[in-house]
């Protein structure tokens, strides 16, 4: 790949624009970012013209300071192909984004089959519309000499003119952002759905999931074992999961691939797309038309995704008898990988035309295992509920008969399930599992066929937990751990007791004041009489964060203040504070730690030695001062403070804390009040150690009978030495 600076213009002498706005999309940062970069460096690209008082800057020079300075949160190469992709939405008032995807497709095409960039160097420097008229009157000769059966490229390249030149400029420097041309298109249509061609984005599935469906064909074994592999997608569209599939392989010369759809562009973009891939010219058959023709060869994989229909026009026979024909395409040794609708693959059917078929695949023993997905993996249809089932003809004898159920529908999708999951069912294909010795799947669970075809039209869920949930380290101590809960809750309870015993049942002491009510005062007083002193947070780098065990430093953010997040689980090395950030301060002890987004929240730290991350802000108590508070007096009275809240649509507070008014209490009902705060937090967290110390012991055994691994005792023959707080009330 070429270094050089960029050369995006939407003609040869139209720079690309581009707003504050477009700056921070491409450099992914929020645009204030952008403005400060502006202010801050001399060297920033100057704008070049004005739209309704917006400075407009040319796109290569902001891309070319962004990769000298080094700023923003994208590599070079991105940066380069987001300019591109930005030149290329830029000309979406020329030509419909199907134009746009079509024709620059064909030129990478075009540049790939002829082995030669498509601008030419003697032309160029010449300018106007002469230059365009010579450029693409040469694209146009080098296509009919190359794809003369216009497989590829022809077509639609004659149905445009030589306005559409800008668009040769703009694929040379999409190919140099992304190397080579498969890259370059690869980049294009990930941005089909900004280009505004959301009927292509539809069908598009989570990336997790298509490395799940490459894993589970085992491409990448099979090549390596010297295969030579022919795999097919009856219903292609635009080529994802054959391109996500040669994704996992460098080895591309000993596959064939045979794919159709009945969409004439949806079959000239997957076919231009494997070429790109390296997939070559004569080991490629991507039809037009509704049904698959084997002319290549017999196919070795099938993978391919169910054409969606909606829920109200849905057939779940029509789909099951499209799995049915994928079976058919398979010969012994044979693997298929179908993503298709769970009403259809998974849930319980109704109609029993569609049992029947059903139980025709079960008994034929070619579904190898069925397996339910999680919601939001098409996120084009986030109500879509997905499945997929994995055939196989001719399985291992230890799983004849047997079909491997696995349900992840309660997971998220992410690359640690994928690969657990991918393991249960490739071990399952290769030796099934063996009763000792053998495989724990994590999530599957082996079922016979015969027990399916007893609850007929049944759902295809697993009937019980996998065995290695079952069987796990952590469920074997669910009976040391509710005994251990339950030690604690009995020592939590103890604690109460002696507590009361000591120092009685809680009495707040409070009186209706008689006389005058305290006058009022504010934040902004309390710290213009520096009773009160405000001191800021800090900005930090989510990338030295550590966690619990590692840190020496709690983090003190919003989330920490407001409870979304238990304090001390974010922490910061004291040694990575020290070398990257000279000029924080930790908090001292007593410190009051408030916030105001996305809430007003407070806390009191009264152990210190924390640090405190913007937006939340520290007030320190002067206890020196005349009239001095305390940080639990301090923090109550601005908790219970008037107008603190913030409606539901506002973006910004009400008030500012330092308007919060709150009463100037006499010293010695400040001193009371204290007091009274921190008897009620001795109370709490007492409590809290009984709550827990309760909850933790009812959850494990919930799960555990959940399960079935835990049953109960008679409880009249539990010990005489186990009490609970409400027996011992009962006994009083």
């Amino acid at each position: 790949m070429t270094t050089g600076p960029l050369n995006v213009s939407l003609g040869t002498h139209e720079p690309l624009l581009v707003s504050l706005s477009d700056i921070a999309a491409f450099a992914r940062v929020k645009r204030p970012v952008v403005s400060t970069w502006r202010r801050r460096h001399p060297d920033f690209p100057a704008a070049v013209s004005e739209d309704s008082g917006r400075p407009l800057f040319d796109g290569a020079e902001v891309a070319e300071w962004l990769i000298e300075s080094g700023l923003g949160n994208a590599a070079a190469a991105e940066l380069r192909s987001e300019v591109a992709l930005f030149g290329i939405m830029a000309l979406r008032e020329r030509f419909t984004p199907w134009q746009l995807v079509e024709t620059l497709g064909s030129l990478l095409c075009l540049r790939r089959l002829d082995g030669r960039p498509l601008t030419d160097a003697a032309i160029e420097p010449q300018g106007g519309t002469e230059a365009d008229d010579a450029l693409w009157s040469a694209l146009l000769r080098r296509a009919e000499r190359i794809d003369v059966e216009d497989d590829f490229v022809l077509r639609e390249l004659r149905a445009l003119d030589a306005t559409a030149a800008p668009l040769a400029r703009l694929a040379e420097d999409l190919v140099e952002a992304a190397y080579d041309e498969r890259g370059a298109y690869e980049w294009l249509l990930a941005a089909r759905s900004r280009l505004g061609l959301d009927s292509l984005a539809a069908d598009a599935v989570a990336p997790e999931l298509r490395r799940l469906i490459s894993q589970l064909t085992d491409l990448r074994l099979r090549l390596e074992q010297g295969e030579s592999l022919t795999v097919a997608d009856p219903h292609a569209r635009a080529g994802d999961l054959l391109a996500a599939l040669l994704d996992d392989t460098e080895d591309r010369e000993h596959i064939t691939i045979l794919a159709a759809d009945p969409d004439a562009r949806l079959a000239r973009i997957t076919r231009r797309r494997l070429l790109l891939a390296g997939v070559g010219e004569l080991d490629l058959d991507v039809q037009t038309g509704p049904d698959l023709e084997e002319r290549l060869a017999d196919p070795d994989l099938v993978i391919t995704q169910l054409p969606y229909r909606p829920g109200e026009n849905r057939s779940v026979i029509a789909a099951l008898a499209e799995v049915e024909q994928v079976a058919d395409l398979l010969r012994p040794g044979c693997t298929a990988v179908v993503l298709g609708p769970a009403d259809a693959l998974v849930d319980e059917l109704k109609d029993t035309g569609a049992s029947q078929l059903r139980s025709a695949l079960l008994r034929g023993n070619v579904i190898e295992s069925v397996i339910a997905l999680p919601g939001g993996v098409l996120p084009f249809r986030p109500g879509y509920r997905p499945a997929l089932w994995t055939l196989t003809r001719g399985p291992v004898p230890e799983a004849e008969g047997k079909v491997l159920l696995a349900d992840i529908s309660s997971e998220q999708l992410t690359a640690g399930v994928r690969t657990r999951l991918a393991e249960d069912v490739l071990l399952w294909r290769a030796e099934g599992f063996r009763e000792l010795g053998g495989h724990d799947p994590a999530y599957g669970r082996a079922v016979p066929v015969a027990a399916l075809e007893r609850t007929f039209g049944g759902p295809l869920t697993p009937p019980a937990p996998p065995a290695a949930a079952i069987w796990s380290d952590k469920v074997k101590e669910r009976p040391a751990l509710i005994a251990e809960a339950e030690a604690r809750l009995e020592r939590a309870t103890a604690d109460i007791r002696t507590y009361e015993n000591e120092r009685g049942p809680y009495r707040g002491g409070v009186l209706r004041r008689v006389g005058l009510l305290p006058r009022r005062t504010t934040l902004g007083k309390l710290i213009a009489e520096r009773r009160v002193t405000r001191l800021p947070g800090h900005r930090i780098d989510d990338r030295h964060l550590t966690g619990k065990a590692d840190g020496h430093h709690a983090i003190l953010g919003p989330e920490e203040i407001v409870g979304e997040r238990p304090v001390g689980v974010r922490r910061i090395d004291r040694l990575v504070l020290a070398s990257e950030y000279d000029r924080v301060a930790l908090t001292e002890p007593g410190d009051v730690v408030y916030t105001l987004t996305p809430r007003l929240g407070l806390y009191v730290d009264h152990d210190g030695f924390s640090v405190v991350a913007f937006p939340a802000r520290i007030l320190r108590v002067e206890l020196e001062a005349a009239r001095p508070l305390t940080p639990r007096v301090l923090a109550a009275l601005l908790g219970a403070a008037r107008g603190t809240a913030r409606s539901p649509g506002a973006v910004r507070p009400a008030r500012r804390i330092e308007d919060y008014q709150l009463p100037d209490l006499d010293p010695a009902e400040v001193v009371t009040f204290d007091a009274l705060l921190a008897e009620t937090e001795h109370r709490e967290r007492l409590l809290r150690a009984q709550a827990d110390a309760l909850a933790e012991a009812r959850s494990l055994t919930m799960a555990g009978l959940a399960d079935g691994t835990l049953t109960l005792a008679d409880p009249t023959a539990l010990p005489a030495t186990v009490h609970s707080p409400f027996t011992d009330r009962n006994r009083k």
